[in-house]
């Protein structure tokens, strides 16, 4: 059902106030206007990015008082500046993640609180800069932990997925070979990006083994297992992955099969640096560098749709569906 637009000090928000499945915990409801704290902004927003993490916060990643909300790649134009705020004023375009671990609201929402941003370059849209954060963020991370460079060849598993997607356009930037598994949908797109490219299911072991006459330098898993084709159980997916490594367990990092890490001995990332959840460092501070590339035509992450806010429930099912075919992108303003 429709929510009014904010008016005297509410807005519409899409927020949870008990962790169980999203579609049965989520509602589109009146909220108060965040006020940024010290250090922060508060944007009106324009595009809100969804991503995996956004349905497992729901479920209780990262458990935290209620009701919070979701939506953590955020694009709009600063409404207002917290104290100490000097870098950044009002009306400026800026994207970054939304902060939804303190506030009871988070980007799919009218208003959103961010600690982090980056101004939006001349040349890059609001709806494509909503797109950039998360995927960015993790792919770049999970690239500097594994350490590539020019001298690799790196196989990236799940580079249709969106931070699967950057992890190649990353690692060609600096220089690496790249061996992509993906489905259809962007097999073109990575094969003219430089990739080599090959399918998931039977045979993957061999097919990437042959492109790589051997063993690959690095592995990076950003496929999700209910993404994959063969439905593969938690596990399987990286026991091939570090079978094609050479049997090599820590030539390998997923950002997605936690519990096969552990069973396996992969590394996940978490916990090799410390500061941010998990034990991660996390990498905003290279957000600015991707906006600038994306402006230029030289770093993508594809939208696959947008949608109204209202229309959160849609965007969930095809998000649950496994068959977004890109970014999907919630425009709680779609006039603007």
């Amino acid at each position: 059902m429709s929510v009014p637009s904010p008016i005297a000090g509410t807005m519409r928000a899409l927020r949870f106030h008990a962790y169980g499945d999203p579609a049965e915990v989520l509602r589109l409801e009146e909220a108060a206007i965040p006020h940024p704290g010290p250090g922060a902004i508060r944007v009106r927003v324009h595009g809100c990015g969804l991503n995996p993490a956004d349905w497992a916060l729901c479920g209780g990643l990262f458990a935290s008082d209620l009701p919070r909300g979701v939506g953590l790649d955020v694009a709009g134009v600063v409404d207002a500046v917290g104290d100490g705020v000097v870098d950044i004023h009002i009306g400026d375009p800026v994207l970054g993640p939304a902060n939804y671990s303190s506030y009871a609201s988070a980007g799919a929402s009218d208003y959103a609180i961010l600690d982090h941003w980056t101004r939006i370059p001349p040349g890059l849209g609001m709806t494509e800069a909503a797109s950039l954060t998360m995927a960015v963020e993790t792919a770049f991370r999970s690239l500097d932990w594994l350490g590539v460079s020019a001298e690799h060849t790196l196989l990236v598993n799940g580079a249709g997925t969106m931070v699967g997607f950057a992890a190649v356009q990353m690692a060609l930037l600096r220089g690496a070979r790249v061996i992509a598994t993906a489905g259809e949908t962007f097999a073109g797109r990575l094969r003219e990006l430089g990739a080599a490219v090959t399918g998931y299911g039977d045979g993957m072991v061999e097919r990437v083994r042959a492109i790589a006459e051997g063993a690959p330098d690095l592995i990076f898993d950003a496929a999700p297992v209910n993404l994959l084709a063969h439905r593969a159980p938690v596990g399987a997916v990286l026991a091939d992955l570090v079978e094609i490594a050479g049997g090599d367990p820590r030539r390998v990092l997923t950002c997605v099969d936690f519990a096969g890490a552990a069973e396996l001995g992969v590394r996940n990332g978490f916990g090799e640096q410390g500061g941010g959840p998990g034990g991660a460092v996390l990498r905003y501070d290279v957000l600015g560098d991707f906006a600038r590339l994306a402006a230029e035509g030289r770093f993508t992450v594809p939208v696959g749709r947008t949608f109204a806010l209202e229309e959160w429930r849609e965007a969930l099912d095809l998000s649950l569906s496994g068959h977004a075919h890109g970014k999907l992108v919630i425009l709680p303003q779609p006039g603007d």
